[in-house]
């Protein structure tokens, strides 16, 4: 009978630790969803933003034939901002693709940057409507990336939290689940959504 009573209380030891890694797993998948989901958010208004840009190279084209090159370096920073973005996409988290995509968002905020403070120079370009409501629509994508990125980094974190936590991590560790890399633009330059003024 005793022996009876000791396999029993094995095997319900057994079963709860099963049952307790299986949770922890569970929790880590649907974490991990969260900020993938996070980031395809951050994807449509990024691929939004990309959109626009031609738009508004195309508008500042005819007034700015003196800065051909501040056209050319927008083109460039989109073309490798959306080849970063296509990278992150694929696999959202990974540090590799989100700190390429953190350095190309950046060179890009900084080529809009230029292309902005260049436009202050032509009062034809600044007068506009076209290039006004181009403007516009940038700036409210801008801000809709950056409420997405917040988004993905705080589920992001989460994930990371829960990865790192004991007895998570032994889970975590198991079954290859690797930390997720924030979206973060690091200079603070960079940070500020390209200044659009109507003045």
């Amino acid at each position: 009978m005793t022996g009876w009573i000791v396999l029993i209380v094995v095997l319900a030891l057994v079963g709860g630790v099963a049952a307790w890694a299986v949770g922890l797993y569970n929790r880590l998948v649907t974490l991990q969803n969260r900020y993938e989901n996070a980031y395809a958010q951050i994807d449509v208004q990024l691929k939004r933003r990309y959109d626009l840009i031609p738009n508004l190279v195309e508008t500042a084209q005819g007034y700015l034939d003196h800065e051909r090159e501040t056209l050319e370096a927008v083109t460039e920073a989109r073309q490798q901002a959306v080849q970063a973005n296509a990278e992150a996409a694929r696999n959202p988290g990974d540090p590799t693709a989100m700190q390429k995509l953190n350095g190309a968002e950046g060179a890009l905020t900084q080529s809009l940057g230029r292309l902005l403070a260049v436009r202050e120079d032509y009062p034809d370009l600044k007068a506009n409507e076209q290039m006004s409501q181009l403007m516009e629509e940038l700036r409210s994508t801008e801000n809709k990336v950056a409420f997405a990125r917040q988004a993905f980094n705080d589920a992001a974190t989460r994930y990371n939290t829960q990865r790192e936590t004991f007895p998570s991590v032994a889970v975590a560790n198991s079954f290859d689940f690797r930390p997720a890399e924030l979206f973060e633009i690091r200079v603070a330059r960079e940070r500020e959504a390209p200044d659009v003024s109507f003045s």
